[in-house]
């Protein structure tokens, strides 16, 4: 798919993101102690079934659950499963929807119950981050400008930036270019321009710790080096030439 999306597409991919959005706010409010983490997958596979829509993520490659549930030191792609939260957790839902052929991506990290002041800085920043990076979704800039919005919020609050996954590009499949990292790359020349028509999905996930990761047996998991926690904040939101629109944009966001 083209990274210029016509009007069509783009009203496509804005009502899935709007259901994207609907359904992460549903699962976040099932967010609670005690509640396992495969409930919360369940409740979002019906939640995007009522809506006559499918998950984005289930099958992509082999992948077998229908959203990304991320608890504490998971960083992302984190497999619903018997788990049960406790208070003082804080887990991250990412949500992907596909609907008449085009994806709405989507994510946000919950505190369970209640948290730490260490982890509720850490989801603030990293919010934040989200929003320094979209305020840069302009057309004219650079993917670049997105990425060291990004890390400089980041890193200046004393947080690290994970390296090794990226946002990217929305349409008719999951990941389309361009990639969107949260990091400048050292040696960088050029960077993808951005271009009013452009859908792409801004990502940060942001560690309290060290910037490595490792993943587990599953291969999926992805989980901090050090142990230490994670947060993942996600829009898709379209490059205009004037500000962005947040096609994931919440009344409720958390």
């Amino acid at each position: 798919m083209g990274l210029i999306k016509s009007q069509a597409e783009v009203a496509a991919i804005r009502e899935a993101c709007r259901m994207a959005s609907e359904v992460l706010d549903e699962v976040g409010s099932q967010v609670r102690p005690g509640v396992s983490t495969m409930e919360l997958d369940l409740y979002a596979a019906e939640r995007i079934r009522v809506r006559n829509a499918k998950s984005a993520f289930l099958g992509y490659r082999g992948f077998s659950r229908h959203t990304c549930l991320s608890v504490n030191d998971e960083v992302v792609h984190g497999m619903g499963g018997p788990r049960l939260l406790q208070f003082g957790d804080v887990i991250s839902v990412d949500v992907g929807v596909l609907y008449r052929g085009f994806v709405g991506d989507t994510a946000a990290t919950f505190p369970v119950g209640g948290c730490s002041s260490t982890a509720q800085r850490l989801m603030d920043v990293t919010r934040e981050a989200l929003v320094q990076g979209i305020s840069q979704a302009r057309g004219g800039n650079v993917v670049a400008d997105i990425s060291r919005a990004v890390q400089e919020f980041v890193e200046a609050a004393g947080f690290s930036v994970v390296r090794e996954f990226v946002g990217h590009g929305v349409g008719r499949s999951i990941h389309e270019e361009p990639q969107v990292p949260n990091f400048v790359e050292s040696g960088l020349r050029r960077s993808p321009r951005l271009r009013p028509g452009m859908t792409i999905a801004i990502e940060p996930m942001v560690n309290e710790g060290r910037r490595d990761v490792r993943v587990l047996n599953d291969g999926w998991t992805v989980v901090t080096a050090d142990g230490k926690l994670s947060a993942h904040f996600e829009h898709t939101i379209l490059v205009t030439e004037g500000d962005p629109e947040i096609l994931t944009c919440r009344e409720r966001t958390p």
